[in-house]
């Protein structure tokens, strides 16, 4: 407020003026100096008018009643709690009350504002304040929202709200929008949205969205190849893109035969991206469930398709053990098939056979086969290669008959025929693995089975029990096999090779071995014929009480020449069976002698005690076993040892004392020994210096002979060596000399030859060259005058003989004229240099003169 009482108000600018009396502001405009009375006071202003540009707008707070009159020093009435909205005209000031919505203070720039401009596919979101009718006639209820579509200019009403400005959504190429409704609305095209329901846009170009719609996503199209296609399931009942009504958890495939890019629509679910089933010529497939005509999948049927061909699979549709290339067999290969149900079938000859459920067959090679649908691949089959010696077993599926095949052959299985596998027991099956025995390592008979242990059970590999077992038997063994079917058994001597038959198993010998003798511990198929030994040890006691532990061996062999082979192994055991006997009959000779006379006779008691003497007390020389033709040949005691401490001591110490005294008797004579050497030496060694000494003397004698010899050599040498070096010397010069002349004389000669025969070339050179040119000068003049005869007479024809003729005249003829015309009948004009004979010319005359 201001106390000064004279204001000057320019142009365009006002003033607010209260009055103290009576409360009432009001407003003075220029130009004008207002005199202020003693009751009015300033409270605003001067102040410029509110001047709102083109395009622009400014609202108005609490604006004033332009239907009531405004009568100057009353107070204006206001419409509190209103807004105008300004455009563009004649500045105008504020009346008391008004202000600018967004001025600041007295600076009401900030509080003009730019009229908002919507671009082409852009839109306005606006919102109503209050109910009111807008210029189209439509009634805006409060909170209503709506949007205008570009291109406008919007003019700000006080009942609107700007919400804001929409941009549009671009839609390209393969490309849709997936809208949400955020409440029920019918959209541009007149279609009823409800809350929460989608849609896809796929219109191209900019999309404007409305105010009561959303962006879920941007859909991106799948584009469709000759390979690959939509598999899609409907998520509700609808018309899909194509104008076909799709069910509820209806399938179907899209492919590009529809169309060449599709996008799944909000109602359709993509379940997968199914690619083309590609066969070749060589390949065949089975589509279980196929597709009928009525677009339904046909439950438990099936379908063959081969190559070459392309499909998709349709939904429901399935590929039984996928793509399969066709079965290629080569001669030696065949298919065993069987008949799932009943149909007519083509054999490779071309015949019609009926195939029944459960029939089955075999097509052989070479061929290819593509099995139809009524036919099942039970297995694929190769002949089986046999060599000698090898074979298999086969067992018929119809009567349980089990054969084994042998080679040489190439063996293919019928139809109802099958592999048989061979079980044998676990310790037959460890036999063989370790080459016909087993045993402890100790045990020295394991060694005869190294040679047989087959290659193809060594190691981890297992034994193929469809082959024909086999056994390589070693040198002098027998081996017996039994048949469990027929009851019977057979023996093999070795080397040999063991077959067996499909019913056919090894007979196990468990003998004793190690010593002592422990019963099983040697397990093998091979009976060892012999020769061989046995050893063992036993405990005997004699007749004074003495027990002693017997080290002895035995030489054994089966006289298996002279009786039945199974007679053989009559006797499981034979090794203990044998010891044991041998054992009883030392224990009881052994008893009967004491222990003096058995230990100086030891082999001549057990001997005896053994083999026994016959009728004419004499010892036998065999131990024969009837029971399996075992023959003793021999027998040997290798060690006697007591068995008491006591007694293995004293006899310990009477054999040390025993060796002392030979020992010490050996080492007196071996010392005398040494000391007769040794002189014996030492002589020899004396005579031999004394020869050595005279030998050298000899060969010093020697040597010096052969220095003077050298010395008289080698002055008479050097002298003649000097000479004949001279001579030599001059000889090689002369020689050198000779040979130097030659070569100057043969190198001139070439010089010479060399010279002469490059002067010959280059005159012939030159003269060749002469030649050329002067036959280029002769083809050139040749030319040029067949060049000119030819112009000449061309020349002559186009001018012609007549005209020719007429020009040879035309000078003389001209020359007469003109004598004619001068009256002269005869001159000679000459430049008085070249001579005339003037010698006829009177003849001449005269003639003329008698002419006339």
């Amino acid at each position: 407020m201001s106390d000064q009482k004279i204001v000057g108000i320019r142009p365009n600018h006002y003033v607010h003026v209260i009055d103290m009396n009576t409360n009432v502001t009001s407003m003075y405009v220029g130009p004008r100096n207002l005199m202020l009375a003693d009751n009015q006071r300033l409270i605003a202003g001067p102040l410029p008018f509110v001047v709102i540009p083109p395009g622009h707008y400014c609202i108005v707070n609490n604006p004033i009643d332009h239907t009531k009159p405004i009568v100057e020093d009353e107070q204006c009435e206001l419409k509190f709690g209103h807004y105008e909205v300004r455009l563009h005209k004649e500045p105008f000031p504020l009346y008391p009350g008004e202000s600018l919505q967004g001025a600041s203070g007295n600076d009401y720039k900030p509080a003009i504002k730019k009229l908002p401009v919507v671009k082409q596919n852009h839109g306005i979101h606006l919102k109503g304040l209050t109910d009111f009718t807008d210029d189209d006639g439509i009634t805006r209820p409060a909170g209503a929202e709506w949007q205008l579509r570009g291109p406008l200019t919007y003019i700000p009403r006080p009942e609107v709200e700007v919400m804001k400005i929409v941009n549009p959504l671009i839609i390209g190429g393969g490309e849709a929008l997936k809208m949400r409704a955020k409440q029920g609305f019918t959209d541009d095209e007149g279609v009823v949205r409800h809350t929460g329901q989608e849609w896809l846009v796929r219109k191209f170009g900019a999309y404007l969205p409305g105010v009561y719609e959303e962006l879920v996503s941007k859909e991106t199209c799948y584009t469709l190849t000759q390979q690959t296609a939509l598999h899609l399931r409907s998520k509700e009942t609808h018309k899909d893109e194509f104008g076909k009504t799709r069910i509820v958890g209806d399938e179907w495939v899209v492919t590009m035969d529809d169309t060449w890019t599709y996008i799944p629509d909000v109602t359709e679910e993509l379940v997968k991206v199914e690619n083309k089933v590609v066969l070749n010529s060589r390949q065949f497939c089975v589509v279980l469930d196929p597709i009928g005509s009525d677009g339904r999948p046909q439950l438990g049927t099936r379908e063959l398709k081969k190559g070459c061909d392309a499909f998709f699979l349709h939904p429901g549709e399935r590929l039984a053990e996928g793509i399969q290339n066709v079965y290629i067999l080569l001669s030696d290969e065949a298919l065993l098939l069987t008949a799932v149900k009943e149909f007519d079938d083509v054999t490779p000859q071309g015949d019609k056979v009926k195939r029944n459920p459960g029939d089955r067959w075999m097509i052989s090679g070479p061929a290819d086969y593509v099995p139809p649908i009524e036919v099942t691949i039970l297995e694929s089959r190769k002949a089986v290669a046999l060599n000698k010696n090898e074979g298999i077993y086969v067992r018929d599926s119809r009567s349980g008959q089990v054969r084994s095949v042998m080679g040489p052959v190439l063996y293919m299985l019928e139809a109802y025929e099958e592999l048989y596998a061979k079980e044998l027991d676990v310790l037959v099956e460890e036999i063989l693995r370790n080459g016909g025995g087993i045993g402890e390592g100790s045990i020295r008979k394991t060694a005869y089975f190294q040679s047989s242990i087959d290659p193809s059970l060594s190691g981890t590999k297992s034994r193929n029990k469809t082959r024909v077992v086999t056994y390589r038997c070693p040198g002098n063994t027998a081996v017996q096999v039994y048949n469990y079917q027929e009851k019977t058994a057979r023996v093999v001597f070795g080397p040999d090779l063991v077959i067996l038959g499909a019913h056919e198993t090894f007979n196990v010998l468990k003998l004793s071995a190690g010593k002592p003798k422990k019963e099983g511990a040697l397990k093998t198929f091979c009976l060892m014929l012999g020769h061989d030994y046995i050893s063992d040890h036993i405990t005997v006691e004699t007749s004074d009480h003495a027990r002693l532990k017997v080290e002895y061996a035995m030489n054994n062999y089966f006289d298996y020449e002279s009786c039945d082979p199974g007679k053989l192994f009559s006797v499981p055991d034979f090794i203990g069976f044998a010891c044991r006997e041998i054992a009883s009959r030392m224990r009881g000779m052994v008893a009967s002698v004491p222990f003096e006379q058995f230990h100086k006779y030891s082999t001549d008691v057990v001997r005896s005690a053994v083999f026994g003497k016959d009728k004419e007390g004499k010892m036998r020389s065999v131990l024969r076993f009837d029971a399996n033709n075992l023959v003793i040949t021999n027998i040997d005691v290798q060690n006697i040892e007591p068995i008491d401490l006591n007694m293995r001591e004293s006899l310990s110490k009477s054999v040390q004392m025993a060796i002392e005294i030979a020992t010490s008797s050996i080492e007196a004579s071996a010392k005398h020994e040494a000391k007769r050497i040794e002189q014996a030496a030492k002589g020899m060694l004396e005579r031999q210096k004394l020869l050595n000494e005279k030998e050298a003397e000899q060969a010093r004698n020697t040597l010096l002979e052969l220095q003077a010899i050298a010395a008289a050599v080698e002055s008479s040498g050097q002298a003649k060596a000097e000479a004949q070096a001279q001579a030599e010397k001059l000889l090689i010069e002369g020689q050198s000399a000779i040979e130097l002349a030659e070569l100057k004389a043969e190198a001139a000669k070439i010089e010479l030859d060399q010279e002469i025969e490059s002067q010959e070339e280059m005159q012939s050179s030159e003269i060749a060259f002469q030649r050329e040119q002067n036959e280029l000068e002769i083809t050139r003049a040749k030319e040029l005058s067949a060049i000119e005869v030819n112009r000449f007479q061309k020349v002559v024809d186009s001018i012609g003989s007549k005209t020719i003729n007429e020009i040879a005249e035309s000078g003389p003829r001209a020359q007469t004229k003109m004598l004619a015309a001068l009256g002269i009948q005869s001159v000679l004009i000459t430049d008085g240099h070249s001579p005339v004979n003037l010698v006829q010319t009177p003849h001449g005359f005269q003639n003329v003169i008698s002419g006339q």
